[in-house]
């Protein structure tokens, strides 16, 4: 009778001096015997954590053909310190770079779901910035939201949001994955602003996978079809599921996400 493996443990590391010091929790999967092929690194959502569904499935891929695997939360998500109304683009950022060379020195496959997408992008600018170009093996979105809050957000919002953004520094909306309203910050919409990445050509440099549901309500699959137009350099496959929502769950959808990652690593 077989049994679910048993849940990674979760460690820790401080990134940021200060008043910005915060704890980010990781759950790092190391393969036995040692893997020679790119880690996986997982990149969560806007409120999402390391135990959804889709991070636990990649671990659990990861497990089965002997890859290494990264999970953590951002700061304000999950086990991580930090309030998540302190969260930005840049910080989130910071968090991914820390965590990557903490855990992963060697080549990756970034996994970016929704805002995870827009993180990944971001994370392969940063790093040839730094002179490390080529260590992204591998690009996997699952209905990436780059730009979200600029091209998603501010274009959206009503005049009652725009007071409250002036007055208060953040408004409230109806969640429907979580009791808890979603909040989004000034601070997170002005620091968007500064991490556009569809203002000019997105040059991965890697192979690329966009997995996209055409029934997601929050992210339009038109916005996944303006990034492939932003990427006329890079090798680009999307798939579009007539059918799939926001998030991408289920087991149909588990599957092809699997699928998209070990064409990544045949080719990584």
């Amino acid at each position: 009778m077989s049994t679910a493996p048993a849940e990674t443990e979760i460690t820790w590391i401080e990134v940021g001096g200060g008043a910005a010091a915060r704890s980010i929790a990781m759950r790092i999967f190391r393969a036995e015997p040692r893997s020679e092929r790119p880690t996986l690194v997982w990149l969560g959502g806007y409120r999402s954590d390391m135990t959804g569904t889709k991070a636990v499935e990649v671990e659990h891929y990861a497990r089965a053909i002997g890859s290494d695997c990264i999970r953590f939360d951002y700061s304000g998500h999950g086990s991580s310190g930090g309030d998540f109304r302190d969260g930005t683009i840049s910080r989130w950022i910071e968090e991914s770079l820390a965590v990557i060379n903490h855990a992963a020195p060697g080549k990756v496959v970034l996994i970016g779901s929704s805002m995870g997408g827009w993180i990944a992008l971001r994370l392969i600018q940063e790093l040839k910035r730094r002179g490390n170009k080529g260590r992204v093996a591998g690009l996997v979105l699952i209905a990436p939201a780059p730009d979200f809050t600029a091209e998603l957000i501010e274009p959206n919002l009503t005049v009652a949001e725009k007071a409250s953004l002036a007055e208060r520094g953040y408004f409230e909306e109806p969640s429907q994955y979580s009791p808890e309203p979603n909040v989004f910050t000034l601070a997170l919409i002005e620091d968007g602003r500064a991490n556009r990445v569809l203002s000019g050509p997105v040059e991965t440099d890697c192979p690329v996978h966009i997995l996209q549901g055409m029934r997601d309500p929050d992210v339009p699959y038109t916005h996944a079809l303006k990034l492939m137009e932003h990427m006329p350099a890079d090798d680009v496959v999307m798939t579009l599921i007539r059918d799939g929502d926001h998030r991408l769950s289920r087991d149909e959808d588990i599957a092809k996400l699997k699928q998209a990652i070990g064409d990544m690593l045949t080719q990584g």
